[in-house]
């Protein structure tokens, strides 16, 4: 049973009523007892099928940005080697063989 909201003309008092679809609707007002208006309000919408999901897409996955990947190692708690630290590991490596 659909729940219709109405509105009073005179007073502006607004209500509603559970009402059977095939019943009139009510033309006075429960406050006052003057004329009174039904009010339409939006429906609600429900997408069924496939596309209206996040999930969905019509293309491939967006490629990752490089910048906000993630490290792939366990080092994940160390910050970054800074160039010279790059440079004097390179030379220790290559003084050790």
């Amino acid at each position: 049973m659909p729940l219709y909201e109405y509105e009073c003309n005179s007073c502006g008092v607004r209500f509603e009523r559970l009402q059977h679809m095939d019943e009139e609707p009510v033309k006075t007002c429960p406050e006052c007892g003057g004329k009174v208006r039904r009010l339409f309000q939006p429906v609600g919408i429900i997408f069924k099928g496939s596309g209206f999901y996040v999930t969905d897409h019509k293309r491939g996955p967006r490629p990752r940005n490089p910048a906000s990947a993630k490290p792939v190692s366990g080092d994940a708690h160390k910050e970054p080697k800074t160039s010279a630290e790059k440079d004097s590991s390179e030379s220790t490596s290559a003084e050790a063989d």
